[in-house]
């Protein structure tokens, strides 16, 4: 009888240490601009809280209509604030956790063995830049950020009617990069930190601030999110540990990481 109870006794201490805890995983569904950056902080986190981290990355449009859809997501990071909203108005995010955590830039990127080094955004540099049939490779506009962006940065620049029909719309960023990165197209945009991701790009240009909205990746915890996991990961990584993290991947950290 004792040794039963000695067993019983074992067991339960046992399901309170940090290794037990680890069974506990937080699904992450965020923007692909983010991979690099968040499995690094998420192994920094999984270390320092025994949680486990499991993301997903895809274009942001993708993931919020996947979560629309009853995907088991726990916390949420989109590229651009109105994926955040379609999610808000629906009541699928918990608006108390949403903040504004990232910044990034736009940039024009090459292939990294292009004999040019700097790209003008005049429409003659363009059209030299690509050729007689070489494609523009970014997101898709209608939906993906990157696209919608890059769309907004033409129209402003009065470039965009003479690129709609070169463009390669991609799925998501990191495909647009990947086309580049190939030499499957001339040029691309794409975010700052994807460039600094792929040592096969190398940047020919950098988009004036004022000619796109401003780049900014909101995070919130999901509606649906099981434990307290999630709560804590998006502590983490409003904190210093994770600053560093994103930095070193070419994002800008936003003053005071304010909610909306």
């Amino acid at each position: 009888m004792r040794t039963a109870i000695r067993t019983l006794l074992f067991a339960a201490l046992v399901a309170l240490t940090p290794a037990a805890q680890a069974a506990e995983t937080v699904t992450v569904f965020a923007a692909a601009s983010l991979k690099n950056a968040l499995d690094a902080a998420g192994k920094a986190f999984t270390d320092e809280s025994g949680i486990a981290v499991r993301a997903s990355y895809a274009a942001s449009s993708a993931l919020a209509r996947q979560i629309e859809s009853g995907a088991p997501a726990d916390l949420f990071a989109s590229a651009d604030l109105e994926w955040m909203d379609y999610l808000a108005d629906r009541k699928l995010v918990r608006p108390e956790s949403r903040v504004n955590l990232l910044g990034n830039r736009l940039v024009l990127i090459a292939p990294k063995d292009a004999p040019i080094t700097a790209v003008p955004f005049t429409a003659e540099a363009f059209a030299a830049a690509l050729g007689s049939d070489g494609r523009l490779a970014t997101g898709e506009v209608k939906s993906v950020p990157i696209g919608k962006y890059a769309k907004a940065a033409f129209e402003k620049l009065g470039l965009w009617s003479g690129l709609q029909a070169r463009l390669a719309q991609a799925d998501n960023v990191r495909a647009a990069l990947l086309l580049v990165s190939r030499g499957e197209a001339p040029l691309g945009v794409v975010y700052e930190s994807d460039a600094k991701s792929d040592s096969g790009v190398k940047v020919v240009g950098v988009f004036p601030a004022d000619s796109h909205p401003r780049v900014v990746y909101p995070f919130a915890v999901t509606a649906e999110a099981k434990g307290a996991g999630a709560a804590r990961f998006l502590d983490f990584l409003k904190g210093a540990t994770a600053r560093p993290i994103f930095e070193a991947q070419g994002f800008r950290v936003l003053d005071g990481a304010s909610g909306r």
